[in-house]
């Protein structure tokens, strides 16, 4: 009993060490963590960057785009407690995408998977975000 008490202490000590002291739990993630460059991959495409930044009127809220074939799509959403809503606009007026992920536990925020889906479609595509 004492080994593998010893080595389950052992384990959490190790796992205490490799998070960084400021490295939120998934549910702790806010805007402020998501800002920045991203690396995307949706299912299917090849690999494209993310930019996400603070909304200039609505706290809490997310703008971008994403640069995909050459074309750059305008982005919008939120985080709320751990869950990542992403809307893609082509024209700046409808949505024509949707993001759905979850961000990845221990990963400080910096790794979110989830279903990208295009607007009037059945299924959706699997996608995974990167913080670069």
């Amino acid at each position: 009993m004492k080994f593998v008490l010893g080595v389950l202490v052992a384990g959490c000590a190790q796992w205490a060490l490799a998070q960084p002291a400021n490295c939120p739990s998934a549910g702790d993630v806010s805007q402020a963590h998501l800002i920045g460059q991203w690396k995307a991959h949706v299912e299917g495409d090849a690999p494209f960057a993310l930019q996400l930044a603070k909304h200039p009127e609505f706290a809490e809220t997310l703008v971008g785009d994403v640069e995909r074939n050459g074309e750059r799509i305008q982005v919008a959403g939120d985080v709320d407690d751990g869950e990542l809503t992403l809307e893609e606009s082509r024209n700046g007026k409808n949505i024509s995408a949707t993001w759905l992920g979850d961000v990845v536990e221990g990963s400080c925020g910096r790794e979110i998977h989830g279903i990208w889906k295009a607007e009037g479609t059945l299924s959706g595509r699997p996608f995974v975000l990167k913080k670069q």
